[in-house]
């Protein structure tokens, strides 16, 4: 396998993350039926839809705000929303530093615009990078170009902005639903399992990857 191209998911390869954290967050806001599926009432595909940018960050607070108590702010929700949201560890960043003169690495999330802002404010404080494609040749996130994983779209979406062939590029996400659904779409992926560590993936010998 001679790999020239990396895409990169997001929440929980580069970013750590914890849904844990929201949901406890939003049970002790009044929300009882947030779960990890990010399910809330019957209202089917409403985080879908706010991750493809179908609905606005104020449609998003207000449709919260129905179920939660009385009182509850703007900033309230931010700060549940958010909550998920940890760190970037820095040998993730020092990984992606280092691969970038060998290969063209891309970014891939599912996420919103909530979520974006929180992140990016963190990589620019943390880091100081203004935004991501200083670490990426390009960034792609679902509520920007109205795509979101697993759905193939997507990726053929990428490969197709991005003039890179599937055969040349490896997909890594911590979803075994959207590394399947990539591989679908003629990309070699790979399947980051709890407890692993992409900067374990590429040791010195570099074993993931050949570069071309």
């Amino acid at each position: 396998m001679t790999i020239k191209n990396i895409i990169f998911d997001f929440g929980g390869v580069i970013c750590n993350i914890d849904i844990s954290l929201t949901e406890k967050a939003f049970y002790d806001l009044g929300l009882k039926k947030f779960d990890k599926s990010y399910s809330v009432t019957e209202r089917d595909n409403f985080f879908g839809a706010f991750e493809t940018g179908r609905i606005t960050p104020q449609q998003f607070r207000d449709t919260l705000k129905e179920y939660v108590d009385k009182g509850v702010t703007d900033d309230d929700i931010d700060t549940v929303w958010n909550a998920l949201l940890l760190d970037i560890p820095k040998k993730r960043i020092d990984l992606l530093k280092q691969l970038r003169p060998k290969y063209r690495l891309f970014l891939l999330s599912n996420t919103n615009q909530i979520h974006y802002e929180h992140y990016l404010s963190d990589l620019q404080r943390v880091y100081g990078f203004s935004d991501f494609n200083e670490l990426f040749d390009k960034s792609y996130f679902s509520h920007q170009i109205n795509l979101r994983k697993p759905f193939p779209e997507i990726f053929e979406f990428v490969l197709r902005d991005s003039g890179i062939k599937a055969s040349d590029t490896i997909f890594i996400d911590d979803s075994l639903e959207h590394v399947e659904s990539a591989r679908k779409a003629g990309l070699h992926a790979y399947h980051l399992k709890p407890g692993e560590d992409i900067t374990e993936l590429f040791n010195a010998e570099m074993k993931l990857l050949r570069p071309c």
